[in-house]
């Protein structure tokens, strides 16, 4: 048994599952259940380690099938993954990822296997690595792109403290499309602090064309000189070769160093040269599938002194077992088949977006989109194979998303930016600088926004209302259902004298099946809509809290207490006469939203505060995202936990009315 201590997490962790109806049909795994952590590794054979990532593999497509979580990423680095933790000594030797989707055979490894049942589940484990959740998971991954510099900085405060730990990151194809990769990799080559980088190629491109072209292949050449060149004899040779040619003289060194970029050249990959040039010493490609291979090439790596920054060029195979996994899956039902899937799905906002996006695209030729963030959504497709020309995904490179988006602007077309909300925080200098401060009408779809249920903290869209209502530009609003949203949409494409954004949540079905996308009525901008009048408390919801707003006004009608519900729609511009409207009538003011202190609310209190409608009887309370991390399980449990539930803010009125008692039983 390991233990780790994590608040409302099991305290024991034990390498073989509870024998419950959860495992009650899984294959058997001998040789995963003799190992609980990575040191049980130490002493199996290449043969027991080729039957162990089989055993991984099955693990995690069986449990993950149950669960939910995308597994598809974590399959193709099972070899890896061993071949890791064989040859390093977590948690003294520090192993960082930049993507939580590839950690589930690193999770499995590191004691939490009789836990990977409650992934992503309130109480379970995070589908990101967590420092907080084990001692093996040396930073925090979710976002990708951050390993590296994070491993680097790890790296030197090593190097300082006079210590001799190895730091290893991984980093997917995915990632080095953002440019903090290329930022933390010449910093890399310029400290010069010993760091092994291993580049995870799942040989995946943003673009069909790349896809068609010329990939770094695998085959007996190319895994004999990935093995020489990680060799210690030749690394020393050259070494010795650089320190001989300086000696000589600054043109001899020069000479020598062109001849051996050339000579590399010819052998590895084409753009390998530019990890030289940044400088990391380049090994591979090696195959991601060989745990020989692999293990080989990390000993002679680990085994020397000195030898700055390194990267080693991994090929996986995304496909890797989940064909013959998934025939199994399907067979045995643990996995829906697509017609049956495509039955069960209800339509999101996303959707909807889509749908009012091509519906605005089909009536003006200008109207185009720009994607970032990791991976795109399912529901972009259908934009892209009806306009596959006015669609640009730049993948992880949310700053060159804005500012690019700005250019298209500036060159006569109408650019809609949409980038999930988490992954926009990345690209606010360029909004500032490039978008709002030069007032062009760059129009900002943010996705993912609020709470995300099984997603936890890291890709919880909690502060944009904050950080984009403060732009004294920006058009900021938020609709309450699909009708508002198609209606913002239509707004957003006929703005064309400055920037716009509004929210689009990220989790939860919508309302209803949304009609013709013509019969949707106008909104005007800057006016909100009273849709209950009462006269005792007003509720003045913003974005899909006013949903909430409306269940705790039925909730508190059955107590005799009447309610204002108000849906606000803009926090910029603010109805200003209707908030004074309210604040005229009544004495109690809750406004709700789902975001974090700094948003809708404060924008309310700023005005009311100015207008002086607090000096008189009027009493004003916010409902906000609390000044915490909520971690992941559905997204009615986070609700609950907020205090944003129907419930909670019903609660809420009935403590300002003085009725705490009905308040507390309301709660139970």
């Amino acid at each position: 048994m390991s233990s780790y201590s994590r608040k409302g997490l099991c305290g024991q962790v034990a390498a073989l599952p509870d024998a419950n109806d959860f495992f009650s049909d899984k294959a058997p795994t001998p040789i995963l259940d003799m190992v609980d952590t990575p040191i049980h590794l130490k002493n199996l054979s290449i043969k027991e380690l080729k039957q162990l990532a089989e055993e991984i593999r099955s693990e995690i497509s069986f449990i993950m099938s149950k669960s939910g979580p995308l597994f598809k990423a974590s399959l193709a680095v099972v070899e890896l993954t061993i071949a890791i933790h064989y040859v390093f000594n977590a948690p003294v030797d520090k192993i960082l990822w930049d993507i939580g989707d590839q950690t589930y055979a690193h999770k499995i490894l590191t004691g939490r296997r009789s836990l990977m049942h409650t992934i992503m589940q309130k109480n379970g484990i995070s589908g990101f690595t967590s420092r907080r959740e084990s001692e093996y998971d040396a930073f925090g991954a979710g976002h990708g792109c951050n390993s590296i510099s994070a491993g680097l900085g790890m790296a030197v405060a090593r190097d300082l403290k006079g210590k001799k730990d190895q730091v290893v990151t991984v980093i997917s194809n995915w990632s080095t499309m953002a440019g903090q990769v290329y930022e933390a990799m010449g910093n890399a080559g310029y400290l010069d602090s010993n760091m092994v980088v291993i580049l995870n190629d799942s040989r995946h491109s943003l673009h069909p064309k790349q896809e068609e072209g010329v990939k770094p292949t695998i085959n007996a050449l190319s895994s004999t000189l990935s093995k020489l060149q990680s060799s210690k004899s030749f690394r020393r040779f050259r070494e010795a070769a650089k320190v001989v040619t300086k000696r000589i003289g600054k043109g001899m060194h020069e000479w020598a160093a062109k001849f051996d970029e050339f000579a590399r050249g010819m052998v590895v990959p084409l753009g390998a040269t530019l990890f030289e040039e940044l400088g990391l010493y380049y090994i591979g490609p090696v195959d991601g599938t060989s745990i020989e291979d692999l293990i080989c090439v990390l000993n002679e790596v680990a085994s020397l002194d000195s030898t700055g920054p390194v990267l080693i060029h991994v090929i996986t195979e995304a496909e890797q077992g989940l064909a013959d996994i998934t025939n199994g899956a399907l067979n045995s039902g643990l996995l829906a088949s697509p017609d049956t899937i495509s039955c069960k799905l209800s339509g999101t906002f996303n959707d909807c977006l889509v749908e009012s996006l091509i519906a605005e695209a089909e009536k003006d030729k200008d109207i185009v989109v720009v994607h970032a963030g990791m991976g795109i959504d399912a529901s972009l497709n259908l934009f892209q194979s009806k306009f596959p020309e006015r669609i640009f995904d730049v993948g992880m490179a949310e700053q060159h998303a804005v500012t690019f988006a700005a250019g298209l602007s500036c060159g006569g077309l109408k650019p809609f930016c949409i980038i999930p909300s988490t992954f926009l925080q990345r690209a606010y200098d360029q909004i500032i600088e490039d978008v709002d401060l030069q007032n062009v009408p760059v129009r900002f779809a943010v996705t993912s926004a609020g709470l995300v249920g099984p997603d936890g903290p890291t890709k919880c869209g909690a502060f944009d209302i904050a950080f984009m209502a403060c732009l004294p530009n920006m058009i900021v609003m938020a609709p309450a259902d699909e009708d508002e949203l198609i209606s913002m949409v239509g707004i957003a494409a006929n703005t064309n004298d400055r920037p716009v954004c509004f929210r689009c949540p990220g989790v939860g079905s919508i309302s209803g099946i949304f009609g013709p996308l013509c019969s949707v009525t106008p909104i005007e901008v800057g006016k909100g809509e009273i849709l209950v009048e009462g006269r005792d408390v007003a509720l003045l919801g913003y974005g899909v809290m006013v949903q909430n707003c409306l269940k705790a006004q039925s909730l508190l009608a059955e107590l005799n207490i009447q309610v204002t519900v108000v849906n606000a729609r803009f926090c910029k511009p603010l109805d200003i006469e209707l908030v004074r409207k309210l604040c005229r009538e009544h004495e109690f003011l809750i406004t709700v939203e789902e975001g974090s202190i700094g948003g809708f609310g404060s924008h309310v209190a700023q005005f009311i505060a100015l207008d002086g409608l607090l000096d008189g009887r009027t009493k004003w309370r916010p409902i906000v995202l609390p000044d915490s991390y909520i971690e992941h399980g559905t997204l009615i449990e986070q609700l609950d936990t907020a205090g944003l539930s129907g419930h909670h803010i019903a609660a809420t009125a009935l403590r300002l009315l003085g009725r705490n008692r009905e308040a507390l039983m309301l709660l139970r």
